[in-house]
């Protein structure tokens, strides 16, 4: 019958040494989970940032009663001056944001840089005390008894033996405790970083609308205050831009195009109910166009494989569409639409994975089966199409605010457009990333180029 040895004492007391280390190790090298701030330098900071807030509040108030006066030269002037400084003050907010937040980010990636340290140094610890309990569990009871000149130097040995198994089960738990300090330390990073990228990312917009405004007051300032006929003229100017912008067609991918008015009308009303800025929905459907004119369109052709031909070319695809995951529910919402789902139009594979996505949103069927009924709901109607722009939009905008786009930050829309396209976030891969980029990139322009001058008109 094979025993456990208990080994010497002289093998023992170079364990004890190793694991009486660690306990030190920790002690001298302790970790932080907050960095410490001057209290100085942090009432300053609450100091700047209450006032600016204060003057922000009291800039909207003002702009809020200049904007109930009747339209002029001089209200018009007037808002401008005071959006101008609104925009000032807000950049003035963010950059006090920054300077908090940048110290706060070096501290925690020295923390992080230190944590990883431990985590390491307790690995070797323990790769060093399993290659010796490995040489324990081999030695038998005759060897024991040989290697002990008395039973006390047995029982000396069982003693260092459970203190040394102690020891290991603490190492164990300093690591885990260590592994997931490093996790919150990283999580709390990340969100940092982003809360620093989404001000630097404001005060741009801010610097851009000062500029803008800044250019509208000095023409308003070239024209003489007293000529009102020169300013009615200005008026009816921006009336025909914005109805030229309303009659604009909006490209949908795989829907014919609708005027931006229809367009802007149905972005609006699927923002009131998810939170969603209209902006960013319309983005995110002009983005799945232009990704339809370059990948195409495709039908379905073979119901068992998935396998399809491009609607334009005729070329064949054989991952038109996953048939163990879409063909069904596909053939279910073509059927209660009455469209023959041979003939009808959904979205060609790209160079990995399947196609198969539907209308404007571009919802593969298994996913707009999972948003049906809360389509179908928010809109009172009984039957959702993907390929109607009314559907399409409220269909995107309550999947959008599920990834996280209701907060409207930059990196929320960002991500939140990055996961839309792939189901990861933006740094998951360039390629990923890029599709973000490129639909905040669209946004800005729809928001200044096609929302903001139809404001007040």
């Amino acid at each position: 019958m094979k025993f456990i040895f208990k080994p010497s004492l002289t093998l023992f007391s170079t364990l004890f040494l190793i694991f009486f280390l660690i306990p030190v190790f920790f002690a001298i090298y302790p970790i932080y989970s907050h960095a410490e701030t001057s209290i100085e330098r942090e009432t300053r900071l609450r100091a700047e940032l209450a006032q600016v807030e204060e003057e922000q509040r009291e800039t909207e108030k003002i702009l809020n009663q200049v904007k109930n006066q009747s339209a002029s030269l001089k209200r018009d002037i007037l808002i401008l001056d005071t959006k101008i400084k609104a925009a000032r003050l807000n950049i003035k907010a963010k950059n006090l944001l920054i300077e908090s937040l940048g110290r706060d980010i070096n501290k925690k990636e020295q923390t992080i840089v230190k944590l990883s340290s431990r985590i390491t140094k307790g690995q070797e610890t323990l790769a060093q005390i399993l290659r010796k309990t490995n040489e324990i569990d081999s030695i038998t009871l005759p060897e024991v008894l040989l290697r002990q000149e008395s039973l006390t130097g047995i029982f000396s040995d069982l003693d260092t033996f459970e203190f040394v198994q102690e020891s290991l089960h603490n190492t164990f738990e300093e690591i885990r405790s260590a592994k997931s300090q490093t996790e919150s330390e990283k999580n709390a990073l990340d969100t940092r970083k982003n809360q620093e990228e989404d001000a630097r990312y404001a005060i741009q917009q801010e610097e851009k609308n000062i500029k803008r405004d800044q250019n509208e007051k000095q023409k308003l300032l070239n024209i003489s205050k007293n000529n009102e006929q020169t300013y009615g003229q200005i008026l009816a100017e921006k009336q025909r831009k914005a109805a030229e912008i309303r009659a604009a067609l909006f490209a949908l991918r795989d829907s014919a195009p609708i005027p931006f008015g229809d367009a802007l009308k149905y972005a609006n009303s699927a923002s009131r109910t998810t939170g969603v800025r209209p902006a960013f929905i319309l983005a995110i459907l002009t983005q799945e166009s232009a990704l339809g004119a370059n990948v195409g369109s495709c039908y379905l052709t073979n119901l068992k494989t998935g396998a399809g031909t491009s609607a334009k070319s005729g070329n064949t695809f054989p991952n038109v569409m996953k048939p163990t995951r879409d063909v069904s529910p596909f053939l279910s919402i073509t059927k209660s639409l009455g469209l023959d789902p041979m003939k009808t139009l959904v979205s060609c594979p790209q160079s990995v994975g399947y196609g198969g996505a539907m209308g404007p949103a571009q919802f593969i069927p298994s996913t707009w089966m999972l948003f049906k009924n809360k389509i179908a709901k928010v809109l009172n109607i009984s039957n959702p199409n993907p390929w109607n722009p009314q559907d399409a939009f409220m269909a995107s905008a309550l999947y959008l605010s599920e990834l996280g786009a209701s907060g409207g930050t930059y990196t929320a829309e960002q991500n939140a457009a990055c996961k839309y396209y792939s189901g990861r976030l933006c740094s998951s891969s360039a390629l990923v990333r890029s599709y973000g980029t490129s639909v905040m990139s669209k946004a800005d322009t729809i928001q200044r180029t096609m929302i903001d001058p139809l404001q007040g008109v």
